[in-house]
This record gives C-alpha cells, structure tokens and sequence, in this order.
C-alpha cells in the first residue's frame, strides 16, 4: 500500500511583508530603477536577499510592486481626482495632489512614477516601458474624465479632452521634476494658481459671457 508524505509546513515569513514594501518603495523613488541596488533595497527592507525572492520576485517585481503601491498610496490623488463633480475641481484635486505628494515631509521629493526610471539603461528597460506604460494609463484616464465633462457642458464643447489631459500631466510631470529639484511647495502652488486661472469655463458660462 503505497503512502503519501505530507508537504512539510512552510515556515512563516519573519518580516512583516507590507513594511518591507514600503521600505522598498521609498528606496526606488529616491533612487531610481538603476540607482537602487539589491543591497539597499534588501537593507532597507531588514531582509536577505533569499528572502526578497521568496516574498516579491526578482528586482523587477519588486520595483512593479512598490508602483502599485505608491499608485495606492501617494500617488491616489489621481484617483480621487477623477471622482470630482467638475472637470475644474478634478485639474485642482489633480494638480493639488501632485504637489503634496512630491513635496511631502519625510518622504522622498519628486514623483516614483517620472524619475523612477527616466535615467535607466538597458537592464532597466522593462522597468522604464512599464512606466511610461504607467503614465500613460493616467493620462487616458483624465482624458476619458475630461471627455465626459464635454459631454456634459462641464466644458465648452470645442475642448480637447486629450490635450487637455496631456496638459495637465505634462504639468503635474513637471511639478515632479521641480520638486525634486528642490522647489518649495509654495512656489509650486502659485504655478498650480496660474494653470486654473487659464482653466476653461463650463459650456453654459462660456456661452453667457460672450
């Protein structure tokens, strides 16, 4: 008769898996994809580099974790953004967001999403297409936002949503790079005032003021 071994019980994880992320987010949106190494991510993280397999894969997992989140996390203003009632409130929620999340005390400046791998050579390439993939994602996002503000004479109806989402991102972009270049929040700010100054009417104002 022939007898089956049990599997032999894994031994649990002696490190709490959802601060070791965090810990590895903050190292690649310090550092970059390339300018992290697997020692200062398994050093930070308080793990080996075994364990860092075991838990998240190899590097490149890893950093398309620690996106997701900081996609969850810092960078879920765009998220709340887009449930805004006007086309106006989601720009300000937007670019509002990005401005606390790339100027937040204690953590890292700019934003994980433009520096991460803007600087990454070829070991680095999937990590850099995942990333534009990223934004790219966002910008659809606000685009179908936009687009239904149109569509609801949020905005005038001569609007481009795709330009104006790429508007907005391309600012937001921006506002990361200055930051990391040590821009001061208050000085973003009054980019952000002048961007919603120029910010277009809904359909209905438009039409009453001409």
């Amino acid at each position: 008769m022939e007898t089956r071994q049990k599997a032999p019980i894994g031994r649990p994880r002696g490190f709490d898996t959802d601060q070791a992320l965090e810990h590895a987010m903050r190292v690649f949106w310090e550092q970059g994809y390339d300018g992290a190494s697997l020692t200062d991510l398994t050093n930070a993280m308080g793990i080996t580099r075994t364990s860092m397999y075991a838990a998240f894969g190899n590097k490149e997992d890893l950093f398309r974790k620690a996106l997701e989140r900081y996609t969850q996390g810092p960078a879920s203003y765009g998220a709340r953004a887009l449930q805004e009632p006007t086309a106006r409130q989601v720009a300000t929620t937007f670019l509002n967001g990005a401005i606390r999340a790339t100027t937040h005390p204690g953590c890292p400046t700019g934003c994980l999403g433009v520096q991460g791998s803007l600087a990454a050579g070829e070991p680095g390439r999937k990590a850099r297409d995942h990333l534009k993939a990223w934004r790219n994602e966002h910008t659809s996002l606000l685009r179908d936002r936009l687009r239904q503000a149109v569509e609801e004479n949020d905005l005038p109806s001569g609007t481009d949503p795709d330009l104006l989402a790429r508007y907005l991102m391309t600012v937001a972009n921006g506002i990361a790079v200055q930051a990391a270049s040590g821009t001061t929040r208050d000085d973003l700010q009054q980019v952000v005032d002048i961007v919603l100054c120029s910010w277009p009417p809904p359909a209905v104002a438009a039409e009453v003021r001409d």
